[in-house]
C-alpha cells in the first residue's frame, strides 16, 4: 500500500462532484492513509460534513473557529501536517483563488501555508473548463509546481457531454499512488528541450515559418521539471509562457539561433528532447529593407539550415539520451525508423497528420514511441499534458534499461 501512513488533506469545494468525495475518502482510508477533510461552505450544500467526518474518522473542518470558546483550526499546523493536499473537486472559483493568492476561507489559508505537494482535480461544465481565464489559472497553478489531475470526458450534470467531469475516485487514488512511487525520477538530471517553430527572415517584415505552437515542448518541460529535472527550454517564437523554478527559458527566432543555444546547452545536458519544428531551409540572403512588390512573381533562393538533431547526434556522449520527433504523412513508421539511425536517436516520438486531433495547433496529440531497439509503443489520443507524461515515462524507462 503506497498510501499507508500518508497524511492527506482533502479539500472539497462547491461542485456537484462533491458527492464523489465520500467514495474517495473511503478508498483512501482503505489504503491506510490518514485523512483530514477541509470543506468550503459552498461544498456543504452538496454533501453533509457528517458523511465525510464519519468516513475519514476525523472532524471535518470548515471555519477558522472550532467553537464558541474561541479555539481555532490552525491553518499553519494543518499545512505542516500534510504529506499531500488534494483539491477534489476543485471548482473554477477555488482554482481562480488559488492561482491569485486569494484567501477567504480555511481551505485556501491551508493551501497557502502548505509545504507539501498539492494536487487539484477540476470539476465543472465543459465550456467553463475551456474558458481562457480558467485555462490561464490552471496554467499558473502548474507553473507554481502544483499537480493537475485533468478532468475526464463524459456526461456532465448539465446534460452535455464533454471534458469537465472530476476524475473518478479510483483514478485519484491511482494518481496519488503513482506520485509516491515515482518520487522525482529525473532528480539530478539536466534536460534540454526545444519547442515551437523557427522564423527564417526574408526581409524585416516577412519570414518563412510553420504552424507549430510549442504546446508539446512546453508541456514536456513542465513534466520533466515536476519530476525533478533541471530543464533548459529553448523555444522559437510562441505566445506561451512558463513559470517554474526548475525551468530556464531561452527564446530564439531562427534555426541558427536555436542551433547555437542547443550547442551550448548540450555540453552539460543528460537528456536532449528535440520537439521544435525547425525550418529545413532559410533564405540565402536577407534583404535589409522591405522588399517592394514588383511584377507577378517573386523568387527567394533558399539554402539548407543546420540539422540540429543530426549535429547533436554526431557528438552524443556515452550516457546521454537524445529524443527526436517525427511528423509524417505517409510510411510513418519507416520514416521514423530511418531518422533514429541517421540522427542517432535513442527514442523518437511519431505523430501522423492522418490522425485526427494530432499535430500542430491542437491541445491533443496521438503518438507512437519507437526506440533504437525497434520497440514500438502506440498510444491513444490524449491531451498534450498527458502525452508529455507518457514521453517522460518512456525516457525514464530507457534510463533504467
Amino acid at each position: 500500500m503506497l498510501l499507508k501512513g500518508k497524511k492527506i488533506i482533502l479539500g472539497v469545494t462547491g461542485s456537484i462532484a462533491a458527492y464523489k468525495a465520500a467514495i474517495f475518502v473511503r478508498l483512501l482510508v482503505k489504503e491506510c492513509a490518514e485523512v483530514k477533510v477541509i470543506m468550503t461552505k459552498a461544498a456543504t450544500d452538496f454533501i453533509p460534513p457528517l458523511t465525510l467526518s464519519t468516513l475519514s474518522k476525523n472532524p471535518v473542518l470548515i471555519d477558522f473557529q472550532k467553537d464558541k470558546t474561541g479555539e481555532w483550526n490552525n491553518h499553519v499546523d494543518l499545512g505542516l501536517w500534510a504529506d499531500v493536499i488534494i483539491m477534489a473537486p476543485a471548482s473554477a472559483n477555488t482554482i481562480g483563488k488559488m492561482a491569485n493568492g486569494l484567501c477567504d476561507n480555511l481551505l485556501l489559508a491551508t493551501y497557502l501555508s502548505a509545504r507539501c505537494p498539492v494536487f487539484f482535480a477540476p470539476a465543472m461544465d465543459l465550456d467553463m473548463y475551456q474558458h481562457p481565464s480558467v485555462l490561464a489559472n490552471i496554467q499558473k497553478l502548474i507553473g507554481f509546481g502544483n499537480h493537475l489531475i485533468e478532468a475526464e470526458h463524459g456526461e456532465l450534470a448539465s446534460g452535455l457531454i464533454g471534458q469537465g467531469r472530476m476524475a473518478e475516485p479510483e483514478n485519484l487514488v491511482a494518481y496519488l499512488s503513482g506520485f509516491f512511487l515515482k518520487k522525482s525520477t529525473l532528480k539530478g538530471k539536466k534536460v534540454m528541450i526545444t519547442a515551437g517553430p523557427t522564423y527564417e527572415a526574408i526581409d524585416p517584415v516577412r519570414f518563412i515559418g510553420n504552424h507549430s505552437t510549442g504546446k508539446m515542448g512546453f508541456a514536456l518541460a513542465e513534466e520533466a521539471a515536476n519530476e525533478g529535472a533541471e530543464v533548459t527550454l529553448i523555444s522559437g517564437p510562441t505566445h506561451l509562457t512558463i513559470e517554474h523554478a526548475n525551468i530556464k527559458l531561452i527564446r530564439v527566432k531562427s534555426g541558427n539561433q536555436m542551433y547555437e543555444a542547443c550547442s551550448t546547452a548540450n555540453q552539460t545536458s543528460d537528456i536532449n528532447i528535440m520537439a521544435a519544428a525547425v525550418a529545413d531551409y532559410t533564405p540565402k540572403t536577407v534583404a535589409d529593407q522591405k522588399i517592394k512588390k514588383k511584377g507577378n512573381e517573386m523568387t527567394v533562393e533558399l539554402v539548407k539550415t543546420t540539422d540540429i538533431a543530426k549535429s547533436l547526434g554526431a557528438i552524443k556522449k556515452k550516457n546521454q539520451l537524445n529524443i527526436g520527433f517525427a511528423l509524417e504523412t505517409e510510411a510513418e513508421i519507416e520514416h521514423a525508423q530511418q531518422k533514429i539511425k541517421s540522427k542517432n536517436f535513442d527514442l523518437i516520438v511519431l505523430n501522423s497528420l492522418n490522425d485526427k486531433g494530432a499535430g500542430f495547433g491542437h491541445d491533443t496529440n496521438k503518438i507512437t514511441i519507437i526506440d533504437n531497439q525497434n520497440n514500438i509503443q502506440h498510444f491513444e489520443l490524449k491531451s498534450k499534458r498527458e502525452v508529455a507524461k507518457d514521453i517522460i515515462n518512456a525516457i525514464v524507462q530507457k534510463l533504467e534499461a
